[in-house]
C-alpha cells in the first residue's frame, strides 16, 4: 500500500503534530509552520483519488415515459394480431405444450404454453430489438438478454394461459419497462374484450384512455379477495399464512389471473388480490396500473416489487385497493410464523 504523512498544527500556541496515514499515490512529507504567512506555502494539494464516485444518472422525465408508455401500447397491438387467430381454437391447432419447472408450486410446476405465447412474445422481442436495442429484455418463454441495461422490458405474452386455452377471455398480455429494476411502465391488454389498462409512474393509470381509480372496503373483513388458484401457495407456512388472510376477508375468489389487477384497478368490486410463486413477468406491469389508480403493491413482507428483490420475495405478491386495508393484510401475513416447513 502506498502512504504519506500530513503534517498538521493545533489551533493553539502549542504546536501539535499527528500523522494521518491514507492510501493513496505517494506524495512528499510537509511540516505545518503555524506562523506561515500564506497557507499556499504550507498545504500541499491532495492527490486525485484512484476511484472518481459515480453521479447517480437521473430517473427518466415525463415526456421519456410518455414515449416509451405510447411504443406499450403498440407493442400490445402487435401482440394482440399473433394471439387472436389462436382464440377458442382446438388444442391441436393451439401446439399445446407442457413447460416443466422444478422448485414451483403445484400450480407452476408444469404450466402450458402454446404457438400463441410464443409468436407474441417473439414479435414483442423483434419490436423491442429494432426500436430500442439498448434495452434488455425479459421474456416468460425466451428468457433474458442484456438485464444490466437502465431500461429492461419485461414480457409475458399471455398471462393466464389455462384461461386462453379453455376460451375464458380472462388473460391478458402483461408488457413492463423497468428503469433500473423498478417497473415504471405497466400495460395489461385483453385482446378479446378490446380492453387495456395502462400504468405510467407519477402518472394516473387509465383503462381505454380513461383515468381509473380503486374503490375499495376500508375494513378487511369486508373485503373481497381474489387469487388465481389455492395450489400456487405451498404446503406449510406459506399456505398457512394465506389460510389466515383467506378467514379475515369476506369472501375468496379464484381464476381470474392477471385481470383481477385490472378490476382492482378500475374498482369494479375486488378489493385484495393475494398470490404466490409468480415470475418476475406476471406482475411487474401490475405495480405501476395498480399504484396510479391508488391501490397499494408490495410483497408479503410490504417491500416494494421489482428486479432487486425478486429473489428475496419468492413471487409473493399483495395488491389492495387502499393503503388501510393493505395494512391490515399484511399485519395477518406478518403475525404467523412458521411452524412446519
Amino acid at each position: 500500500m502506498k502512504t504519506f504523512f500530513l503534517l498538521v498544527s493545533s489551533v493553539s500556541s502549542t504546536l501539535g503534530l499527528f500523522a494521518l496515514l491514507l492510501p493513496t499515490n505517494p506524495v512528499k512529507a510537509f511540516y505545518i509552520d503555524p506562523h506561515a504567512e500564506t497557507m499556499a506555502e504550507t498545504v500541499p494539494v491532495f492527490p486525485t483519488p484512484l476511484v472518481q464516485q459515480q453521479q447517480p444518472k437521473p430517473p427518466p422525465d415525463s415526456s421519456t415515459l410518455e414515449v416509451y408508455a405510447k411504443f406499450a401500447g403498440e407493442l400490445a397491438d402487435a401482440a394482440r394480431l399473433e394471439i387472436m387467430p389462436y382464440w377458442r381454437r382446438s388444442r391441436g391447432e393451439l401446439g399445446q405444450e407442457l413447460k416443466v419447472e422444478e422448485n414451483r408450486s403445484v400450480f407452476q410446476s408444469a404450466s402450458p404454453v402454446t404457438l400463441a405465447d410464443r409468436a407474441a412474445e417473439r414479435k414483442i422481442r423483434e419490436l423491442i430489438e429494432e426500436s430500442c436495442p439498448a434495452h434488455g429484455i425479459i421474456g416468460e418463454e425466451f428468457g433474458e438478454q442484456n438485464i444490466d441495461a437502465d431500461f429492461v422490458w419485461v414480457l409475458d405474452p399471455i398471462d393466464g394461459t389455462r384461461s386462453f386455452i379453455t376460451g375464458r377471455p380472462l388473460f391478458g398480455t402483461l408488457i413492463s419497462l423497468l428503469y433500473r429494476g423498478s417497473p415504471v411502465i405497466g400495460v395489461i391488454d385483453q385482446p378479446v374484450l378490446d380492453e387495456r389498462w395502462i400504468g405510467v409512474v407519477g402518472r394516473q393509470s387509465t383503462f381505454n384512455g380513461a383515468p381509473v381509480r380503486t374503490e375499495g372496503v376500508s375494513k378487511l373483513q369486508d373485503a373481497e379477495l381474489f387469487s388465481t388458484t389455492p395450489d400456487m401457495f405451498k404446503a406449510g407456512h406459506e399456505m398457512d399464512r394465506y389460510g389466515a388472510l383467506k378467514e379475515a376477508t369476506r369472501s375468496s375468489h379464484f381464476g381470474a389471473d392477471c385481470y383481477a389487477y385490472a378490476l382492482l384497478a378500475s374498482g369494479f368490486g375486488v378489493d385484495m388480490v393475494v398470490e404466490a410463486d409468480l415470475g418476475l413477468y406476471d406482475y411487474c406491469a401490475l405495480v405501476p396500473i395498480v399504484e396510479g389508480a391508488g391501490g397499494t403493491i408490495t410483497d408479503w413482507e410490504g417491500d416494494e416489487l421489482g428486479l432487486h428483490n425478486h429473489d428475496a420475495c419468492e413471487g409473493r405478491v399483495l395488491a389492495s385497493a387502499n393503503h388501510g386495508l393493505h395494512e391490515q393484510a399484511l399485519r395477518i401475513l406478518k403475525s404467523n410464523p412458521p411452524r412446519y416447513d
